[in-house]
């Protein structure tokens, strides 16, 4: 089963996850969340999969964050707003995610990939 990699190219930690994926033979395509950020509709279902709140899905380091004031912001808004402003910039968002079947990873830890791509 192919995996979608949402990554952005000068990431250490999209460098990472990848080697792990290519060294156990794992395919994937990337998606570079700057030029191509989630749709809504893919937030969604990443949301859903991922089973953690659309706050843990924000770039919480990231320049674009703190420029648009989220630290402030995001105690007010519900889901689908936090979901829509994702959607509108690929760099408010927390990479890598790795996408395959019903599973969503977001961020990357060797351990987690291990256990859930077994």
């Amino acid at each position: 089963m192919k995996a979608t990699l949402y990554a952005h190219p000068r990431c250490d930690t999209c460098r990472n996850a990848r080697r792990w994926l290519d060294e156990r033979g794992i395919v994937y395509e990337v998606v570079d969340l700057t030029a191509t950020p989630p749709s809504l509709a893919a937030l969604r279902a990443i949301h859903r999969a991922a089973g953690v709140p659309a706050r843990k899905l924000f770039n919480t380091s990231g320049q674009a964050y703190r420029a648009g004031d989220y630290g402030r912001r995001l105690p007010t808004m519900d889901d689908e707003a936090m979901l829509a402003e994702l959607s509108r910039d690929g760099m408010l968002v927390k990479r890598p995610i790795l996408v395959r079947g019903e599973v969503a990873l977001i961020g990357f830890s060797a351990d987690v990939y291990a256990r859930a791509l077994a």
